[in-house]
This record gives C-alpha cells, sequence and structure tokens, in this order.
C-alpha cells in the first residue's frame, strides 16, 4: 500500500536535477519593490528549454526561479486561465457600469508593476471566474500597452496587445486628433482586461489621453511602469526572437514604428513578469492591425446600435451579436464580436466570404458535416498560447497543466482528418484555400510523436474524475517502470476508498455511495430522509456534514487520511508524467506553428457557419456592393429576434445625388428602429453576413456614426445638450465622403428655436459630403431646405386616425410605414378630441 514511498525515494536518486515540486502554502501578495528588473544569466527548467527573456533580462523578486524547496514559496501566475476558466467578464471592462473606484495615483517607485487599480485584484494563481451566466466567449484576457508621443510628436499613439488565451501580439500606430477617438474605439474593441502606461503620463494626470482612458474605463486595471521600459530598441528584439517565422514579415512592417514598438516591449516584459512566465523563442504571432483594412465604428455609435451588448441588461441576448452568434467555439465567438465592431472595407474579401455562406446553404452535406466537426474543438487559440509559454518554476500544477494541455492538443489534432474529409468537396477559394491549409504535413508528425507516448484512449472528457483518470493514465504502459508502480499504487487507493465506503454503508446500513469532487476529493453522498436515520442523525464518526434537501455529503477521519495518500500518490505520477511529456513537447514544439493555421482555419469556420446559420432562422439575402444604399423591404434583425415575429418592412434608397433622407413622423412612429436597421444592414453585409431584406445593395463604408437621442449624463455631469454638441461635432470633424451617418433628433435638449438652428447648420455642413445620411427630426421647418439642396429627400412614417365613437375621441394607429414626403401631423403625441 505504500510503495510510492520507496517509488519517491528511488527518483530522489536518480532523477539528477529533475522536477521541483512546490508545496502550496496560502499565497502571498508580492511586494512592489520585488518588481525590479536585472540583466541576467539563462537557466533551463524540467521541459530542457532555456529561460530567458527575450530581452536577455531576467526577473528578480517573485519571478526568479529555484532549484530546490529550501522552503521556497510557489510563486503562481497573476491571472490562471485554464482552458475552462474565464477571467471577470468583458461587459465589466468597457466601463460606463460603474462610477465606482478611486482614480490611479503617480506611479514613483522603481519597479516594473507599480501599480494602481480600480478594482481589486485577483488573488495572485487564484483562478478569476465569471458567474455562470456569463459566456466564455466574452470574457476580458487582454493586456494592453498604451504610449503617445511627446512634444512634436503628441497625437502620435501607439498600442500593443495580447491576449492571454491567445499568443498573437497586435500591434497599432496612428495619428489621433484631441479627442483621441481612435484610441478609444481601439481600447473599446479589445475589452482589456489591465491596461499598462509609463508613469510619466500618469502623474498627476498629465495627459489628456490617460484622463480619457480613465474615464471610459472606470472598470479596468491601471498599471503604471517606468518609462524606460518603453524602449523601441527592446521592442523590435523581443519581436525578432519571438516572432514564429511563418510572421517574419512583421518586421518590415514595423521596424520604423517606434511607439508600437515601444509599448511591445513594455507589453511582452510584463506579461513575462505577471505571469511568471516566458515565451518560447519563434512561438508567437505577431501582427500589424492598421486602421484602414476596417470601418472604423466609435464606441458611442457601438452603444447605441446595442451591436454587441444590450444597453438595458448588459447580460441581454438581444443584440447584433446575440442575432448572429450560432458559433461553436470560443475562437469562433471571438472572431464574429471582432468582425462587427470593425467590419471590413474591401469589397473582394468581403464577396469571398458570402460565396462560402451561399456554398454552405446549397450544400447541406458540407454545412452539417462541418458543424459537427467544429463542435468538437476546443478554444485552439488559448490551447496554442499554454503551449508557447515556459513556466520559470516547476509545480503540481504547472506539471498537472501540461499533461491535461497535451491530451488537449491529442484531442485537437485527431479532428485535423475529419474537418479535412468535411472540406474535401468544397468548391469556394476560400474553403479550398482552408482545406490546403490543413494538409501541412506537420500536423501528422505531431500526432504521430504523440501517439508513440499518449495512449490511443486518452480523450478529453467532462467531469474532474474522469479527466484525473484520463492524466494518471495518458502516458502508455512500460515507458516507466516507476510511473507504473505509482499508478497501481493509485488505483489500489482508490479501491481501498471504495471498499472502505462499502464497509461503512454494510455497518450503518445506510444507502452511500462514492462521490467525488475537485473541491473535497473523495466523499460520501447519501439519499435519505431524517426519519429513516438513528435518532435522527447521522453517526458519530462522520464529519464536515452538509445537506440539500434529502441528499447527504459527508466524510470521515479515515477517508480524509485516504485523500491525502490519494493526492501524494497523484503527486509522484505527475513527477513522472510531467517529465515524458515534457521530452515529448521538446520533439514537437518546432513543429507546433501549425496551430496558428489550424486556429484561424477553425475560427472563421465557424463565424461562416454562424452565418449560415442564421438563414436558416430568418429568411435573409446576399447583399451586393456598389456606389447605392438600396434596400428592398428590409426589416430590424434585432427586433425580429425580440418579437419572435418578422417586423414591418421598408424600403431605402440613398445614391450620390440623393444622399441626404430627412425623415419625420410622430413620436413612436418607427424613426429611431429604421435608422438603427439601416446600420445594422450596412455592417451585416460588411462582415460577410446575409441581410434581412428582400433585396440589397450597398456601398462601402469606411465609417459608421450615429448621433441617437439620450438623457443627461449625471456620472460626467453633461447635459443632453452638451452631449448632443459633442457627439455632432465629432461626427463633422470625422466624417468623410465614404461615411454612413445616422442622426436622431438633434436639438432636443434646448429650445425649438435653438434646435432648429444647430438642425439647420449641422445639415448644411452634411450636405457638403457625399456621405450618406438619414436625419430625423421632429422640426418640420428642417423640411424645406430640400429647396436649396438637390440632393435632399423626405420621408415620414405614415400614421393613421382612428375615430371612437364610444368615447368620442380620436386616436392615432401607428403604421410603421415609411412614404416620400414629410408629415402633415401636427401636435402630434396628443389625442384629437371632436365634438359630437
Amino acid at each position: 500500500m505504500r510503495r510510492w514511498a520507496a517509488v519517491g525515494a528511488i527518483l530522489g536518486e536518480c532523477g539528477g536535477r529533475g522536477l521541483v515540486f512546490v508545496t502550496e502554502p496560502p499565497p502571498t501578495v508580492p511586494d512592489p519593490g520585488d518588481a525590479a528588473m536585472s540583466r541576467g544569466g539563462s537557466e533551463t527548467n524540467a521541459c530542457g528549454r532555456p529561460v530567458v527573456s527575450a530581452a536577455s533580462g531576467s526577473y528578480t523578486g517573485r519571478c526568479s526561479s529555484t532549484s530546490g524547496l529550501g522552503g521556497r514559496v510557489e510563486e503562481l501566475p497573476r491571472y490562471t486561465l485554464g482552458l475552462l476558466q474565464t477571467p471577470r467578464s468583458a461587459a465589466d471592462s468597457t466601463g460606463d457600469l460603474s462610477s465606482g473606484g478611486v482614480r490611479p495615483g503617480s506611479s514613483s517607485g522603481a519597479g516594473l508593476a507599480a501599480s494602481s487599480s480600480r478594482v481589486k485584484l485577483p488573488v495572485p494563481g487564484r483562478g478569476v471566474t465569471s458567474s455562470s451566466a456569463v459566456s466564455v466567449h466574452t470574457a476580458a484576457s487582454v493586456i494592453v500597452a498604451v504610449v503617445e508621443g511627446r512634444g512634436l510628436a503628441r497625437g502620435e499613439v501607439g498600442m500593443a496587445s495580447i491576449d492571454l488565451k491567445n499568443p498573437e501580439v497586435i500591434l497599432s500606430q496612428f495619428a489621433d486628433n484631441t479627442t483621441y477617438a481612435k484610441v478609444i474605439t481601439k481600447l473599446k474593441i479589445l475589452t482589456p482586461l489591465e491596461i499598462i502606461m509609463p508613469n510619466t503620463a500618469c502623474d498627476a494626470g498629465n495627459t489628456k489621453l490617460f484622463g480619457l482612458i480613465t474615464e471610459h474605463f472606470k472598470n479596468v486595471t491601471f498599471t503604471t511602469v517606468q518609462r524606460k521600459y518603453f524602449n523601441e530598441t527592446k521592442g523590435l528584439e523581443y519581436i525578432e526572437q519571438l516572432c514564429a517565422s511563418e510572421f517574419s514579415t512583421i518586421f518590415m512592417e514595423v521596424q520604423s514604428k517606434y511607439y508600437c514598438l515601444a509599448a511591445a516591449a513594455a507589453l511582452l516584459k510584463y506579461v513575462e513578469f505577471i505571469q511568471n512566465s516566458v515565451y518560447a523563442p519563434k512561438s508567437l504571432k505577431v501582427r500589424f492591425q492598421g486602421s484602414e483594412k476596417t470601418a472604423m465604428i466609435d464606441s458611442s455609435s457601438a452603444q447605441n446600435l446595442e451591436l454587441v451588448t444590450n444597453n438595458r441588461d448588459s447580460r441581454n441576448g438581444h443584440t447584433l451579436f446575440g442575432v448572429l452568434n450560432y458559433t461553436k467555439t470560443p475562437g469562433g465567438s471571438r472572431r464574429l464580436r471582432s468582425n462587427i465592431l470593425e467590419p471590413l472595407v474591401d469589397a473582394e474579401t468581403i464577396n469571398t466570404r458570402l460565396d462560402c455562406v451561399q456554398e454552405l446553404l446549397q450544400d447541406e452535406e458540407l454545412f452539417f458535416g462541418l458543424q459537427a466537426v467544429i463542435s468538437k474543438f476546443l478554444d485552439t487559440e488559448q490551447l496554442l498560447s499554454v503551449l508557447v509559454q515556459i513556466p520559470k518554476q516547476d509545480t503540481v500544477k504547472t506539471a498537472e497543466s501540461k499533461i491535461t494541455n497535451l491530451i488537449y492538443l491529442k484531442h485537437t489534432l485527431e479532428l485535423v482528418e475529419p474537418l479535412k474529409a468535411a472540406l474535401r468537396s468544397c468548391n469556394t477559394p476560400l474553403l479550398k484555400a482552408y482545406y490546403s491549409s490543413l494538409e501541412d504535413r506537420r500536423f501528422g508528425i505531431i500526432l504521430e510523436k504523440i501517439t508513440t507516448v499518449i495512449n490511443d484512449d486518452t480523450r478529453y472528457t467532462k467531469g474532474c474524475l474522469s479527466m484525473r483518470t484520463q492524466k494518471c493514465y495518458a502516458v502508455k504502459p512500460n515507458i516507466n517502470e516507476f510511473l507504473d508502480i505509482a499508478r497501481r499504487t493509485y488505483t489500489e487507493i482508490v479501491d481501498d476508498i471504495a471498499g472502505m465506503i462499502t464497509q461503512l454503508a454494510e455497518k450503518y446500513n445506510l444507502p452511500m455511495k462514492t462521490s467525488f469532487s475537485s473541491a473535497r476529493g473523495f466523499f460520501i453522498q447519501m439519499n435519505a430522509d431524517c426519519s429513516t436515520l438513528p435518532s435522527g442523525q447521522l453517526p458519530s464518526e462522520f464529519t464536515k456534514i452538509t445537506k440539500m434537501k434529502n441528499t447527504y455529503s459527508f466524510t470521515s477521519a479515515d477517508l480524509i487520511k485516504m485523500n491525502e495518500r490519494c493526492q501524494e500518490s497523484l503527486r509522484e505520477i505527475y513527477h513522472m508524467t510531467y517529465l515524458i511529456v515534457c521530452k515529448l513537447l521538446n520533439e514537437i514544439y518546432e513543429h507546433i506553428h501549425c496551430l496558428y493555421k489550424l486556429s484561424d482555419t477553425v475560427s472563421m469556420l465557424d463565424m461562416l457557419l454562424s452565418f449560415a446559420h442564421v438563414c436558416t432562422v430568418s429568411d435573409y439575402v446576399r447583399p451586393e456592393f456598389t456606389d447605392t444604399l438600396a434596400i428592398k423591404q428590409g426589416w430590424h434583425p434585432i427586433l425580429e429576434k425580440i418579437a419572435m415575429e418578422k417586423p414591418v418592412s421598408n424600403n431605402t434608397y440613398l445614391t450620390e445625388g440623393s444622399n441626404f433622407l430627412i425623415i419625420t413622423g410622430p413620436n413612436m412612429s418607427g424613426k429611431s428602429t429604421y435608422l438603427k436597421q439601416i446600420a445594422l444592414c450596412q455592417i451585416m453585409a460588411q462582415i460577410g453576413s446575409y441581410v434581412p431584406a428582400e433585396y440589397c445593395s450597398f456601398r462601402i463604408a469606411e465609417q459608421i456614426f450615429t448621433r441617437i437621442g439620450m438623457d443627461d449624463d449625471i456620472e460626467t455631469n453633461a447635459s443632453t445638450f452638451m452631449k448632443e454638441m459633442k457627439e455632432i461635432t465629432y461626427i463633422m470633424q470625422n466624417a468623410n465622403d465614404k461615411s454612413l451617418i445616422i442622426i436622431d433628433e438633434l436639438g432636443r435638449g434646448t429650445s425649438a428655436e435653438e434646435g432648429i438652428g444647430i438642425c439647420y447648420a449641422a445639415c448644411e455642413y452634411l450636405l457638403n459630403l457625399k456621405a450618406f445620411t438619414l436625419f430625423a427630426t421632429h422640426f418640420l421647418e428642417l423640411c424645406h431646405i430640400d429647396a436649396l439642396y438637390p440632393n435632399v429627400e423626405n420621408y415620414h412614417f405614415e400614421v393613421q386616425h382612428v375615430r371612437s365613437s364610444a368615447i368620442k375621441k380620436e386616436k392615432i394607429a401607428y403604421t410603421y410605414t415609411l412614404s416620400k414626403g414629410y408629415t402633415e401631423e401636427k401636435n402630434y403625441g396628443n389625442g384629437f378630441h371632436y365634438d359630437s
């Protein structure tokens, strides 16, 4: 029964440096003073890989490696994101949800991570999980570094971001105006978990950029880093050493982008520091993301249109994302969300996607075959992220995690052939390209090497006990005789636990059964009523008793001891399995970059399948791209989901010669819904989705602006009038000839005379652009502007007057139908009485 002790003694003599397992005392929060970084040499961990940061520096303090127990406390990463764990919801990081917290102060400390936070940081190493109502797909896991130029370069902003679930570094650099609209929009899209900035930008809030970011992202953790770590030379060194060879063209794109390189240097240094790991050489995907390849939708417009978040309830799925999201994988969901917030502007790329959706709709075998395979994939991006990180300290959790991820990798690679088989009959160029990417021989090489060590029947399973069993017996027998002995010992202990519980059940004549949870280990459960128990309670030898309805859960002193022995046996198994897994990972590491292609393929196919699925639920049509915005009988996609029936449909027609529509009608006649409908259809078309209409043609919009009526904002001490003026000023400063502009009820925050003047001035300015503009208003005086500008068209929503003889009153009946001309209703909103 205690052969595992002998195994441990033998391993102590034959393991060399071996694997250092550190016990797990209560986690401690590190002293910020430990954050200093110094130059240092390299060392190796149990995987045999050099533990060296790409900037040729090593960390002291909490991040230093250890070569022996020596009372060392296990240093855990700040964010623990298992494949089935999530941090807090992204909805919490978008700002605008809470005004609490203390504004970050200055950072004059000497350390890298001299931080001050708006929210309480999770205890380092503890998994941060959202509630069950929050999807893993929307969880925030992105860390962003932001730096702005100084002096004459002020306004030039560099950004670098990395998703802790996806080993991809995204670099951006652009010139912004004094509103920093591009920066705020970019951050809103990323939904950051944490933002780092130079301490010089944050001291006493001496930059406008810092003030605006903290205003818009009140619930995001802010960390200040010494300016010296924002070093473009070090940033280029990082990219040269960490960027995988498949993406080496990035060097030409960013070698003169000093600010994004500086942000990258600080970001990668900081992430390695807080996560207590380093990225393996040539392991990351690095991408430069310019703003010219996608349409810009500012954060206010995204909120007004309810693209990804419902304005009344952030957990409500009544959003454009909720309408289109039939994805099966987290990667597909993330890609869909990103595309909605940043639609494409290249018609050829959009039509390529539309061709794929059309083929999926026409070929049922292809559609259902792909859907069946895609639904089996796990989070491939996060799996890759875990595989390319090298822990600085080998612990029990590290070992267990590596074993688990190797099982996930095996599961993922076994799906490549079924995915190829499903794509074999495809015809469109994009699907054929994805099929070709799956023919990469490296998938077969990796799987072959894995199957020489890992049991063929090892599978990813749900349930903590089932997955624990898979990890214990993952390695084939006869590879390590000590491992075989340890596993037999573990089996004997588990059998003894089951036998002991059976004896207890017979002893007390109670219906006891063996249960397991990750928190309690093995324990006893029993379904029984209190009246059936002797004296109405359990025997005294049972402890830690909990009851839920008629189900009792409890344990005993002997069972607790058996659980401890089981855990010790598991540690030995994980120890030896980890050494074998590390050796295997070293052999397959040079081929692992093919997973980037697989991740991209799976997420894109998942999104395209989602687009096709939506068309099976509702009658959508394929959009065309011309110089005209023409929609025949289009309807609001979100309203259709809410009402569970097809809403009233309307036509829309805009050309360069008739690019400005003034829309009038009573309150509740459908003006705001109609305006939002046009913008939503435009976005759906530009991401490659079919559109809710009988026919539709769109002009590519490079920017989408909305100004929709709202109330005062007490939180920012802004009146309705002030918000209106800020938003219309922003639109007028940034709109161009390729913009789509939606304006609803401008001027409602002031008197009628001033409101008409403001609306008239805004209309005259926008009429000089070739942008497509839809302008809804209650000021009927604006309708006469068509006499001065031939490109103005007037439309109105019809209403009917219904006379009721019973109450001798005339009521307005809404038809929600758009008609030519302006409304003739006067004093609408009041009932119309008549005399008998």
